[in-house]
Order: structure tokens, then sequence, then C-alpha cells
């Protein structure tokens, strides 16, 4: 799996009282909502769902049915969170079917210690990007040095 976030300049919205606006400002910071595309149901999934429930399982299916949309669509905007690490696959006895399946929830079923191991993510490609930048500096003076 690839770890993947976008990482913007921003102000800490500490200020702002109403969780719907934080919610949708930050999931659109971090690359989770699109500007312009419909936001209903990738937000309602991760607020609605995981984040009043962070420590409930929930299987495809049910989100789906809830959300009133395919499980392809589930799974597009699951695999964008798993892609975050703020989603953790789990599996889970599902009494319906009396067999273990599927299941997503929040990571450590809590958004701030998820939130934790992303920024420890984010670190390490950082360190990673300068280790690169440091290696193609380098080779770009012995380039250079090899030319004269």
């Amino acid at each position: 799996m690839v770890f993947t976030i976008r990482i913007v300049s921003n102000t800490p919205l500490t200020n702002e009282t109403d969780p719907e606006v934080v919610a949708k400002t930050f999931f659109e910071q971090i690359g989770y909502l699109s500007k312009g595309a419909d936001p209903t149901i990738p937000y309602k999934l991760f607020a609605d769902f995981f984040i009043k429930h962070p420590e409930k399982a929930w299987f495809v299916e049910d989100l789906a049915k809830q959300l009133n949309t395919s499980k392809p669509t589930i799974y597009r905007h699951l695999n964008k969170l798993k892609n975050m690490d703020i989603l953790e696959e789990t599996q889970v006895y599902d009494e319906l079917t009396k067999q273990h399946k599927k299941a997503y929830r929040i990571r450590y079923g809590n958004l701030q210690k998820a939130w934790n191991f992303v920024e420890a993510h984010i670190k390490v490609a950082v360190e990673n990007y300068g280790k690169t930048v440091e290696h193609l500096q380098k080779l770009m003076e012995k380039k250079r040095m090899d030319e004269e």
C-alpha cells in the first residue's frame, strides 16, 4: 500500500466552533475531499460513521446501504482513507453470514491516535525526500566536476 496525503500550508482551525466546518475544511486540506466534487458521500462516510463511531468496525455492505450508494463507491473512498493510514482493516464476525468479514474503522479507534500514525509516515516521507535531494546534489556536483 502506498501512503498518500496532501500537505498544504494552513492555519489551525482552532477558532472555528462548528465541527462540520472544521471537518469539511480538514478533509479538503488533506486531500480526502476534492474541491468541486460532490462531497456528500465521502463526507458522511468519514464524519458520520468513522469519526462519530471511531471504535466501531463497519462492513462495506452496511455503509453502502446506509449511504444509498454502491460498494465500489464506498471502496473508492475507503481506499483514500486507507492510503492516508487513517483507517485500519480488521476481521469481524458477521452475525448474518456467520463468518468473519473485512470491516473498517479509524486506526486505534481514535482519530487523534490515528493522526499520530499519519504524522509518523509524513516525517519518514519528508526525511526520504531530504536524502534523495542530498544524493541528487552530490550527483550533480560530481557530474559538474567530471565535465570540468
